[in-house]
């Protein structure tokens, strides 16, 4: 008798939702739960093994705060990025420990059927440079955990209430390059929102000055 595996898809598309349904159940003998990222506590089950997370409909921050909320509550459960974007720095989302695929915006279905494929068989499907960037970022510091000097300033900038748009202007970068500091800060220091960000530099916060 065949074992059903349980599969979450996160995504607020419907024609990739039925076109999965379609398709994934058959191939990989799965159950696939479609839901949006707001209800995803609401159907994670333990017996669930694999998240799959549209980055297509779901925001970069969304999509971390979901990995970290995945990550605390089913150790088992490993999640799967779709439409991960090429030209914008979302390395931050990679964590070995509870990432095992990452496929980029142009992979098509047939690519990521044969990703999930090794996935099932215990193996990670992750590119190689991502893997590669976030093995170089660790070294830059005396351990995984540093925060860089940039991210130290933005992370300065929210204790003035600045906005990102704010924040980008006077460091004279883009404010998408302002959010990928946040995002890659928030991991570091173990907060999921912007809130408790500025908790946290409140306390640990005194020598840059943006």
């Amino acid at each position: 008798m065949f074992k059903v595996i349980h599969w979450m898809l996160v995504s607020r598309s419907n024609l990739l939702a039925e076109l999965l349904d379609t398709r994934w159940p058959q191939e990989f003998l799965v159950k696939l739960t479609l839901t949006e990222p707001e209800k995803v506590s609401e159907h994670l089950l333990q017996e669930q093994s694999l998240v799959v997370i549209d980055l297509a409909t779901v925001d970069l921050q969304k999509a971390y705060q979901l990995q970290r909320q995945i990550e605390r509550l089913a150790v088992a459960v490993r999640t799967v990025f779709v439409h991960y974007p090429r030209r914008v720095d979302a390395r931050f989302l990679v964590n070995p420990s509870v990432t095992a695929g990452v496929f980029y915006i142009d992979n098509n279905l047939s690519f990521i059927s044969q990703g999930l494929s090794d996935i099932m068989n215990g193996r990670y499907h992750i590119p190689t440079e991502l893997l590669k960037n976030s093995s170089d970022d660790d070294q830059d510091g005396e351990d995984t955990d540093s925060l860089t000097i940039r991210e130290r300033e933005v992370l300065q900038a929210l204790l003035s209430g600045a906005t990102n748009q704010d924040i980008a202007r006077k460091l004279f970068v883009s404010e998408s390059t302002i959010k990928t500091h946040l995002y890659r800060a928030f991991r570091k220091i173990g907060v999921s929102s912007r809130g408790q960000a500025i908790a946290w530099a409140q306390t640990h916060l005194h020598e840059v000055q943006v």
